[in-house]
């Protein structure tokens, strides 16, 4: 774990923001994770950002040289509650290695944080996270325990999930084929620019230009579709590079 947080570019801007939408999507599901662990464990007040070991067993240590070699590497990462959640990941493994008989449907806190870190650094926390590319709602620990769970953590997918401007997703449907298990998705982005591009998500696995949606407010389509959360067009993706490496 060490390994990792050394390999991280931590200043690494343009990743940021090349990276904004994922990055988005996984302090949404790290903060989701948190909160579930927080009320396990009694921890409501140390969330969000919290060395979950410190409220199951705080006797579990990290070895005195790895210790010292974290704290080299953190001195100079802000802010404090960043640092935190580095000492957590790295003392996650023993925590687990203790204790077996952690709950078993609480889900690993810190994978999604630390994908977070490796798609462009950390986060700066004042009335809003900013994430160096896109700023985002704490809310409320409650909120956060009953938000819908982002479980495609896979990079191929979260790359998929990355573009420049704002991105409306849309699942096509018909009989046969309902909104959770679509004919395909398409989205609509608008760039930074103003422009709009429709974009169906192929079996060549990236997405390719479509004439779908301006063809379908033509009445040439009789393919309905319906709009989809960025969690929900994941999934799909997932499915569809799972069924590619199945029959490769």
């Amino acid at each position: 774990m060490s390994d990792r947080l050394r390999a991280i570019d931590w200043g690494d801007d343009g990743a940021a923001f090349r990276h904004a939408h994922s990055r988005a999507l996984l302090m949404r599901e790290y903060l989701r994770r948190a909160a579930l662990w927080a009320q396990e464990y009694g921890a409501e007040l140390s969330w969000p950002f919290f060395d979950i070991a410190e409220h199951v067993d705080a006797a579990i240590t990290t070895p005195p040289d790895v210790a010292a070699e974290l704290e080299k590497l953190l001195q100079s990462l802000a802010p404090a509650s960043l640092r935190t959640t580095c000492r957590g990941a790295v003392r996650w493994p023993a925590l687990l290695a203790a204790h077996r008989g952690l709950p078993a449907d609480l889900p690993d806190p810190y994978e999604p944080l630390l994908l977070m870190y490796e798609r462009g650094g950390g986060y700066h926390l004042g009335e809003y996270l900013d994430l160096n590319g896109v700023m985002i709602p704490l809310g409320d620990m409650e909120s956060n325990a009953s938000a819908a769970p982002f479980v495609t953590l896979a990079p191929t997918t979260l790359d998929t999930l990355d573009a420049e401007g704002e991105m409306t997703y849309f699942a096509k449907i018909s009989d046969g084929h309902p909104q959770h298990s679509p004919r395909g998705i398409v989205r609509r982005r608008i760039d930074d620019e103003g422009r709009t591009h429709d974009e169906s998500f192929t079996r060549n696995l990236h997405w390719e230009p479509t004439e779908y949606l301006r063809l379908y407010d033509l009445g040439h389509n009789i393919i309905n579709h319906v709009p989809i959360t960025e969690i929900e067009a994941a999934a799909f993706i997932e499915s569809l590079v799972e069924k590619h490496i199945a029959t490769s």
